[in-house]
């Protein structure tokens, strides 16, 4: 896949148009490697920017993948070395932007394998069944558990989030596991193929 920048934005009124190209979000934790995944999705090193410090990602930032969709890479949510009242907006800027975006046809859930998801992640799950918005939970950085682990982490997981562990997608931007079910599944949701 080939991806360009598109644009940043603060607010739904400043996203881009995207000429009827259905579109994605990717959500997450900061620090859970969403933009690792975009670059992974897209196989191009640095087109988002990766960072050790939790947190950067502090817009709506937009790219256009193969000229068919867009992806919009969200804030990430929970802990980030940002002042509080840039943070006290993004909730608002992404709640503005999943309530009212036409295009967007799906939510990329991140969830770090090491941790258990909180109550933001199980309150995106329920915001997209409500709203017949496609959900592909991605369980990120799956490199860092054990074979052995693997399918009780994915369990609990699942578990926690009320979703049959078959619906989670194990992904690792290190060995590159997973993008290709992963990019299958999201041309599938998009209506790009069959």
């Amino acid at each position: 896949m080939h991806a360009i920048f598109m644009t940043s934005a603060t607010r739904l009124k400043a996203c881009p148009d995207t000429e009827g190209r259905p579109e994605l979000a990717i959500a997450g934790r900061s620090n859970v490697g969403k933009s690792s995944l975009i670059n992974t999705i897209v196989d191009r090193r640095q087109l988002a920017r990766v960072s050790n410090t939790p947190g950067r990602t502090q817009l709506l930032n937009f790219f256009l993948v193969d000229g068919q969709f867009v992806i919009c890479d969200l804030p990430g949510y929970g802990y980030a070395k940002v002042p509080r009242a840039i943070k006290a907006a993004w909730a608002p800027m992404i709640e503005g932007y999943l309530d009212g975006r036409t295009p967007l046809r799906a939510v990329l859930m991140l969830v770090d394998a090491r941790r258990a998801p909180g109550a933001w992640e199980i309150a995106l799950v329920h915001y997209c069944t409500t709203r017949g918005l496609a959900l592909i939970p991605v369980v990120t950085k799956i490199d860092k558990v054990t074979k052995s682990q693997r399918f009780p982490t994915l369990s609990l997981i699942g578990k926690a989030l009320g979703l049959p562990v078959e619906l989670l997608v194990p992904f690792s931007a290190l060995t590159r596991e997973g993008i290709e079910p992963l990019q299958l599944r999201m041309r599938r949701i998009l209506g790009l193929i069959e």
